[in-house]
């Protein structure tokens, strides 16, 4: 009998998981928080999902969160994140300090209280990790590293001492996981590969629909307006392209501090007619869809969502030889094209190769055959392992 009261407790008692992931702007990292804890609750019921929406910095996505059954947790009112500084260096810093000075004793409360089996933080890593190193918490903490990490001397010395107390670190690659694995920080066990949630293979082929492109025969960049995504070097190779083609067209999608810049340089050089600032789309997959090919510039990636949802959606590929994502994604004339990065010269004779029809239609099968790792399932798959969900 107390046998069976057992079991039945096991199976009523909800497994809790809490995401931290604080962002000023809208990058990938939110859609991958999201997407995991909905494939948690998608495919295993017996688990409470929470998004820790500290500022609101979630409160964008709240009809789509709210939806997946999947609970936000509040601690400021969210009227106080429009203030903060979102774009340039030194303003953004300021907004990381805010964040981090007076979420320190909130968070501590929450998870004292609260008690969730795992806590998973992505990004402003640095206060949960100071929080492991201060306190003793039932609560796992699972770091996901969210993007190439840069790495400094506080960085360092706070990832040996934090990493002696972590359940595990997970990586959105193998060039990220051998990377860390050789800074010697931590016991190779404790690393592991988890796969970005980045497809939602229901919700992209109800979504590349919704929306009708005004646009014909062009080409696509997504990203942030930022020095990452190299789009200065973008345009001014895309120039060169123009000047051989003159109805060719270019569609950068996207919001960041290298809006005025990029501008001016169209404005300067009369390619109003040619390159085109979309601004922030929320719906970006007709644009895939309906383009003759997507190019990624970036200095580097991890892995490169983008590149994933363009190799979803059917569309060639010629991306830069950025490290550490497009490195480990594209394999050269196989799923994409790559060309050298910053290289101009390059980039105009690969180019070409995303017109050529018979290698057109080569890698757009390779592409989608290679990112079947990426869907929700198989990250619900693989995270389920890591937090030994039964």
């Amino acid at each position: 009998m107390i046998i069976k009261v057992l079991i039945n407790f096991s199976i009523l008692k909800q497994n809790k998981i809490y995401y931290w992931s604080p962002s000023l702007v809208n990058i990938a990292t939110n859609r991958a928080v999201i997407n995991s804890a909905y494939a948690i609750k998608k495919y295993y019921k017996n688990t409470e999902c929470s998004i820790v929406n500290f500022f609101g910095e979630f409160e964008r996505f709240k009809a789509s969160i709210l939806k997946k059954k999947i609970k936000l947790i509040y601690k400021y009112n969210p009227s106080i994140f429009k203030y903060l500084p979102k774009e340039g260096k030194i303003p953004s810093r300021f907004s990381y300090i805010i964040i981090f000075l007076t979420s320190f004793l909130p968070l501590k409360k929450l998870i004292r209280n609260d008690k969730p089996d795992y806590l998973i933080i992505h990004l402003i890593t640095s206060l949960p990790l100071i929080l492991l190193l201060m306190y003793k918490f039932e609560t796992k903490f699972i770091l996901r590293i969210s993007g190439y990490p840069r790495m400094n001397f506080l960085r360092k010395i706070l990832w040996r001492f934090a990493f002696k107390k972590i359940y595990a670190v997970t990586c959105p690659t193998k060039n990220t996981l051998n990377y860390i694995k050789n800074l010697d920080l931590i016991e190779e066990s404790k690393i592991i590969l988890l796969y970005d949630p980045i497809l939602n293979v229901a919700e992209i082929n109800k979504k590349k629909n919704e929306k009708k492109v005004e646009f014909k025969n062009y080409y696509l960049a997504v990203g942030r307006l930022t020095k990452q995504k190299n789009f200065l070097f973008l345009c001014k190779a895309f120039k060169k392209i123009i000047e051989k083609d003159h109805k060719a067209k270019l569609l950068i999608a996207g919001e960041g501090e290298d809006e005025k810049i990029l501008k001016k340089f169209v404005k300067i050089n009369k390619l109003e007619k040619n390159i085109f600032f979309l601004g922030f789309v929320n719906n970006i997959y007709p644009y895939f869809y309906n383009s003759k090919g997507f190019i990624l510039s970036s200095l580097w990636e991890d892995p490169g969502f983008v590149l994933v949802e363009a190799g979803f959606c059917r569309t060639p590929i010629l991306s830069s030889d950025a490290w550490p994502g497009p490195t480990e994604l594209i394999q050269n004339c196989y799923n994409g094209i790559i060309f050298k990065n910053n290289d101009t010269d390059d980039f105009i004779k690969n180019f070409e190769l995303i017109n050529d029809l018979k290698i057109k239609h080569f890698i757009k099968l390779n592409k989608l055959k290679s990112i079947k790792k990426f869907t929700i399932y198989s990250h619900y798959k693989n995270l389920k392992k890591i937090l030994h969900l039964a």
